[in-house]
């Protein structure tokens, strides 16, 4: 494991705090899943945790801002949400095609009944945490 410096908002334990219970350790899961990867990842030193829009953020120098989140609308699902305007969704769909549910360019969902891909997904979270250092490559290091 490396050195990283993670460093909270406490308005996100707040949030998480707040999702229904039946969703909250689903939630939760994501949010390790990223500070395990990006713990994993050498060139990531340190991962900002804080909210965007209300929903947990994770940032770090060189990526592109990666949220999570549960809404209510669509209470049997959860996602992780990218910035559309980057390359990342359409990537992930060019590597992984049906191992995920996408919602156009910016997120991938998650139904609550769902077994996660892992080992695909923290290859989808690494990309977007060193997203800048790696968008120019075709298939952005994965």
């Amino acid at each position: 494991m490396s050195n990283l410096i993670l460093k909270t908002n406490p308005k996100v334990e707040v949030v998480f705090a707040n999702y229904p219970s039946f969703v909250r350790d689903k939630m939760q899961h994501l949010r390790k899943l990223i500070i395990e990867t990006a713990e994993e990842t050498e060139e990531i030193t340190v991962l900002e945790e804080t909210l965007k829009w209300g929903e947990p953020s994770y940032i770090t120098k060189n990526g592109s801002t990666l949220r999570i989140d549960w809404k209510e609308k669509s209470p049997n699902q959860y996602a992780m949400y990218f910035q559309c305007t980057s390359r990342l969704v359409d990537t992930f769909r060019l590597i992984f095609d049906h191992k995920f549910q996408y919602e156009g360019k910016r997120a991938i969902v998650f139904q609550l009944n769902q077994k996660i891909p892992e080992v695909e997904l923290k290859e989808c979270i690494k990309a977007a945490l060193i997203y800048h250092k790696v968008k120019s490559l075709i298939t952005l290091g994965i």
